[in-house]
């Protein structure tokens, strides 16, 4: 049984400038708020601007916020909101907007390139990889992410503080840096990289990431604290302090002349893991 929706639909650009436009549409049973804005486009809207591919769940084009909650359109059913309720659809706050319910979001973009893709052993052969069953399950869901920025969206480390974005890189790319520390191939110091140079310091767990995932993937219990407590025992363990010690006098000793030093020497700065990853518990 249809029925008559209210809308207010954000119409503005790049300039700043834009307001909440009201909208009467009709509404049948079983659409999704995506349906609803394409009927605004070929009924009384054709110039709105919208993002959106798959209509699937599965591609993340079109997030937004819908009564200021960040969903996916395509996935929020009109059936969660009563026929007299005022639906109201803006564009995802944390980015600029480009025009009406499209933003930039080239800010993700550029945190996926700093982040250094898989670094295997130097001697290991493609072809020679080994992982226990174990190992790919620990990180499997979160390769089940299609990078909506829903999370990113959300996070009020950037959404409310826009000074953060150079030094933060965001839950979804804090969970690729512990995905890839959970490998067991993976030599790169990541808990190095995650505090140094993506701020998983800005992180406080307060799991709103966690909250609008349409994956549901439990990025802060699975990714972030797991992250967060590795970088505890790295920095601070008074074990590991003692080896970094040790191992930044030999670091020194092993630099030439132009004070450069050598791709062959182990440490953080090309890659490889410290000697001091791998000191264990003090024995009885």
């Amino acid at each position: 049984m249809g029925y008559q929706a209210k809308f207010e639909v954000w119409r503005g650009d790049s300039s700043g400038e834009g307001s909440l436009q009201h909208f009467d549409v009709d509404v049948e049973e079983g659409e999704v708020v995506l349906d609803i804005v394409h009927r605004l486009q070929a009924t009384q809207a054709g110039d709105l601007a919208v993002r959106w591919n798959c209509k699937a769940g599965k591609c993340g084009s079109c997030s937004a916020e819908v009564n200021g909650r960040p969903r996916l359109m395509c996935m929020t059913r009109m059936s969660t909101f009563t026929e007299d309720e005022t639906i109201t659809i803006t564009p995802l706050r944390t980015f600029p907007v480009i025009r009406d319910l499209v933003t930039d979001v080239d800010f993700n973009y550029v945190k996926a390139r700093e982040i250094p893709s898989f670094a295997p052993p130097e001697d290991l052969e493609p072809g020679e990889y080994r992982m226990t069953q174990i190992d790919v399950e620990r990180s499997q869901e979160f390769r089940k992410c299609i990078e909506c920025y829903l999370c990113q969206n959300t996070c009020h480390v950037v959404r409310d503080h826009d000074e953060n974005k150079q030094e933060f890189a965001g839950p979804r790319y804090l969970m690729r840096v512990a995905e890839l520390d959970m490998h067991p191939l993976d030599v790169r110091n990541r808990k190095e990289d995650a505090q140094e140079e993506h701020g998983l310091g800005f992180c406080n767990i307060t799991k709103c990431c966690t909250e609008v995932c349409p994956e549901h993937i439990k990025i802060t219990d699975n990714a972030l604290i797991p992250m967060k407590e590795r970088v505890v025992d790295r920095k601070y363990d008074p074990l590991v302090w003692l080896g970094k010690k040790i191992f930044k006098r030999e670091e020194l000793e092993q630099r030439d002349a132009t004070g450069k030093l050598s791709l062959d020497d182990a440490g953080p700065e090309n890659g490889s893991p410290l000697p001091a990853d791998s000191i264990g518990p003090i024995g009885s």
